[in-house]
């Protein structure tokens, strides 16, 4: 064997021996946390989903030849006897871009270590997010109670409406009750100080890109199923 080819090998056992061990000390390519990374894994997966379900949703809403209802009447509410269409979406899609606002200064807060402004803060999103599901369960009752809406059938026209519109929000609704649970456990922990030994409130940035992600998906649901 040539000293070249002795060298090639001996540089090459190095080299995964060196693999081996930074494998073993858990050493990262990219100074990012293993929760934060498994949070945008996740969010990534949900986008597909997501975006699965609008697009089929655009796919049908073109090609049908059914007459689609009108979501501005659809969705409309009778206030001081006034008909005023999507009242109820804008409030509650007012409520969940304000509850990202008071994540955002949550994770600020967070790195401050400012331990009372971060639990009143998350506590205040997970808050604004509850409000979100009980007015969509309000929504969802109309429907149902008083214009006969289903997933199977919809008297106003086009069967599909029904089966979209229980699917793409009951989805997102479910995201954000999970996430209501989720913020009001992190600020608990927060509260209770168990990130205080440590100094990291990572955490609550974590928790902080899903909230966010629920808002962001909202707004595409209420330009493309509200709005069109």
């Amino acid at each position: 064997m040539s000293e070249s080819s002795a060298g090639n090998d001996i540089t090459l056992e190095q080299g995964l021996s060196g693999i081996v061990e930074d494998w073993a000390q858990e050493k990262q390519t990219f100074h990012v946390p293993w929760g934060k990374a498994m949070m945008w894994i996740f969010l990534l997966s949900d986008t597909f989903i997501f975006s699965c379900f609008l697009v089929a949703y655009m796919k049908v809403r073109a090609s049908i030849v059914a007459g689609w209802p009108n979501t501005s009447e659809v969705f409309a509410l009778t206030l001081f006897g006034h008909h005023i269409p999507l009242i109820l979406i804008a409030i509650m899609t007012f409520v969940l871009i304000t509850s990202s606002g008071t994540m955002a200064l949550a994770v600020n807060y967070g790195y401050r270590r400012d331990r009372s402004k971060t639990v009143l803060l998350m506590a205040a999103t997970a808050l604004l997010g509850a409000s979100f599901v009980g007015m969509q369960a309000f929504e969802w009752t109309k429907l149902i109670v008083d214009e006969g809406v289903r997933p199977w059938g919809n008297p106003m026209g086009a069967a599909q409406f029904g089966s979209f519109f229980f699917m793409i929000t009951g989805f997102h609704g479910l995201h954000v009750s999970a996430g209501v649970i989720y913020l009001s456990i992190v600020a608990f922990k927060v509260w209770r100080g168990d990130y205080e030994q440590s100094g990291n409130y990572e955490i609550v940035e974590i928790a902080g890109l899903y909230w966010h992600f629920v808002d962001l998906v909202w707004v595409f649901i209420f330009a493309f199923f509200y709005l069109w």
